[in-house]
């Protein structure tokens, strides 16, 4: 499992240039059509419902894109629970500026706080367990980092940020090598020492398997709660310096990640975090 990079909204200087680009095209027509050149104005960033914030530095990012002298106050930093109403930030510009960036800015705000929210209501589910929330690569594609952070300002952890920070033995590695065994002596042989090697299990007997076959992490995939919790006392009593993980059709209903989180894994890992969390209803007020 891997660490959330530390963010830094310069490395997304061309991913949001390619966002405007898409949105303004030839030019924002109804901005130039009504607001006289020079005009400045301020606005503010404001939550419509509750949930965690996060893509701020990104907003910021957006509209110093299009204004390099744009003043962005931060008031309630990523990773803040906020009410609806809280204002979120104050930014002052230009006027143009603000009314061009403001749909592409909204966006990602509104896509990273949706995914903290519901990173948060999914690790308040499994409070007070072992189990840890984890994300996946099912990410919106160009997103990940940003997907990933928004993640952890939710409070829920990263599974692998790629394909090449850890190795996961699926059940298609597992066909087209030959088998499980086969599989990991070869990722064994391949890899550095200081990648783990996971492997996706969808039995007892695969369980065995990878036991046996001295797997450093083991996903239990698709697996009742009753099964999960007959494969997680097999894998501590013959190798309890194995990491468990549960995955498959979860789903981010509390009731179920509680039963699953009571089953005693060390993980539960979540592609909805990223690809099917509620966008976060926020907007740009302006003042004047």
């Amino acid at each position: 499992m891997s660490n959330t990079p530390f963010y830094n909204p310069i490395f997304d200087t061309e991913l949001v240039r390619r966002a405007l680009a898409e949105d303004v095209g030839r030019g924002d027509v109804t901005t130039q059509a009504t607001i006289a050149p020079g005009t400045r104005s301020s606005a503010r960033l404001v939550a419509r419902q509750a949930g965690v914030v996060a893509g701020l530095p990104v907003a910021a990012l957006t509209f110093a894109q299009l204004d390099p002298n744009v003043q962005f106050d931060t008031l309630t930093p990523d990773g803040s629970a906020v009410e609806a109403g809280t204002t979120l930030a104050r930014v002052t510009g230009d006027a143009a500026a603000l009314l061009t960036a403001e749909r592409t800015a909204l966006n990602f705000l509104g896509r990273l706080s949706g995914i903290a929210t519901l990173a948060a209501q999914c690790a308040a589910a499994v409070a007070g367990t072992q189990a840890r929330i984890v994300d996946t690569r099912k990410t919106t594609p160009g997103l990940r980092l940003l997907e990933k952070y928004a993640v952890r300002m939710g409070g829920a952890r990263n599974h692998r940020a790629g394909l090449d920070d850890g190795i996961l033995i699926k059940d298609n590695h597992i066909a087209a090598a030959g088998s499980l065994t086969l599989a990991v002596e070869r990722a064994r042989a391949h890899a550095s020492h200081l990648l783990k090697i996971e492997v996706e299990c969808e039995s007892e007997a695969q369980v065995r398997e990878a036991i046996a076959a001295g797997a450093d992490a083991i996903l239990l995939d698709n697996m009742t709660p009753d099964q999960l919790r007959s494969a997680v006392a097999l894998i501590r009593e013959q190798a309890p310096r194995i990491t468990i993980e549960a995955s498959g059709t979860i789903g981010t209903d509390s009731q179920k990640l509680a039963a699953v989180a009571a089953t005693g894994v060390d993980l539960i890992s979540l592609g909805a975090l990223t690809h099917s969390a509620p966008n976060f209803d926020v907007a740009l007020d302006f003042e004047s």
